[in-house]
């Protein structure tokens, strides 16, 4: 059975970008399936988020924008994480709408 999450629809001053906890990160890969112009593995076996050129962000705390049309997929990568180290949060004022840290 597959249960399908349907993320909000973006108002234009929301946002939203995204970023990797890579000391929580399983190495699964499950984001860069739902998501590959977002996420991707690298050699370390972690995932990292990638800009919006396709250049791999490895710094700490690197985020990178959520376009809208993969924002579905970035709210259910973050959603079936098994290592609870996706974070999707506003841009305008920094507060996860999505991931572990989520209100």
């Amino acid at each position: 059975m597959t249960v399908q999450h349907e993320a909000p629809t973006q108002g234009a001053g929301d946002a939203l970008e995204v970023w990797i906890d890579q000391d929580l990160c399983t190495g699964d890969g499950i984001c860069a399936q739902y998501a590959p112009e977002v996420f991707e593995l690298d050699i370390d076996g972690l995932a990292y988020v990638k800009s919006a050129d396709d250049q791999l962000l490895q710094d700490t705390g690197a985020t990178t924008p959520v376009p809208l049309p993969l924002l579905q997929d970035v709210v259910d990568s973050a959603k079936e994480c098994p290592g609870d180290c996706i974070h999707v949060r506003r841009v305008s004022d920094r507060v996860e709408v999505y991931g572990p840290d989520a209100e």
